[in-house]
């Protein structure tokens, strides 16, 4: 379980990324945190991790203030995906996974075994095993990045926006493979976004801030639809933009799903 009690951060000019968030991630859930540039998701992300330590509150895992952990022993206890998934460029993609159970104390062939399993967990061919990440892809770095945040196999996953630079296509198939992933391995994840249907794929609860880490709304993709709060969480969710009232048409025998505007959305199987 991850708790934030009343944190803020501020930057010594002044600046306020986060004021007074509070908020109990359930374990095992997935929580993704959505909103615009600015509105504190990543900063509260790296919390979790002392990437960035809070200017005040506090950030509890399973009841103990992170504050009191080394800070190192906390990272290696915590998986992490970073948007360019953050692997070394002079190592090989087995090697990149098989230095976090290394550094954790397992034996070099431990490690390797190890790292083998879970890039074919994350679909990683063996045939790219003894490559180096300049020679992947951008969809097939994120993988290995996956692979490499469950190497210590940590019971909590940070995801600070994983999918967002690669291409449409390849962001759907890693969408699908994080549902797969949520299902088999049962983690307490944090997803961090600024796409709300990505946000509304991945997540069992949004969090969806505003400007300093407010928080507009918190509740299941469900409740956002349904029931949205105010009118940031109506515009930034598409309802007021694009008014999405949906109607079913019949095309050559199809049954077509579209907005008010004619844009097609889907068919009906």
């Amino acid at each position: 379980m991850i708790n934030f009690n009343g944190v803020s951060k501020v930057y010594p000019t002044g600046s306020i990324a986060v004021e007074n968030f509070s908020l109990r991630v359930k374990p095992h859930k997935t929580v993704a945190l959505v909103g615009s540039s600015g509105s504190g998701k990543s900063t509260l992300l790296r919390m979790v991790n002392r990437m960035i330590e809070p200017s005040s509150g506090e950030v509890l895992i399973n009841g103990q203030d992170i504050s009191t952990a080394d800070p190192v022993q906390l990272r290696r206890s915590i998986g992490y995906v970073l948007q360019n998934s953050g692997l070394l460029p002079h190592r090989t993609v087995l090697n990149n996974v098989a230095a976090v159970p290394l550094l954790c104390g397992s034996t070099k062939q431990q490690a390797r075994s190890k790292a083998t399993e879970l890039l074919e967990l994350v679909g990683i061919d063996t045939e790219l095993l003894a490559r180096y990440p300049a020679e992947l892809s951008g969809g097939q770095q994120q993988r290995v990045g996956v692979a490499r945040a469950l190497a210590a196999d940590p019971d909590i996953l940070l995801m600070d926006e994983p999918f967002g630079a690669v291409d449409p296509i390849v962001r759907r198939e890693l969408q699908a493979e994080t549902l797969r992933l949520k299902q088999e391995l049962n983690k307490t994840i944090m997803f961090v976004t600024h796409d709300i249907e990505e946000a509304f794929i991945i997540g069992d609860e949004i969090v969806l801030l505003e400007t300093g880490g407010k928080i507009a709304q918190h509740g299941t993709p469900q409740d956002l639809i349904t029931n949205p709060a105010n009118d940031f969480v109506r515009d930034f969710i598409g309802f007021s933009r694009r008014n999405k009232q949906l109607t079913i048409i019949d095309s050559n025998g199809v049954k077509l799903v579209q907005d008010s505007h004619g844009l097609p959305l889907g068919v009906l199987s």
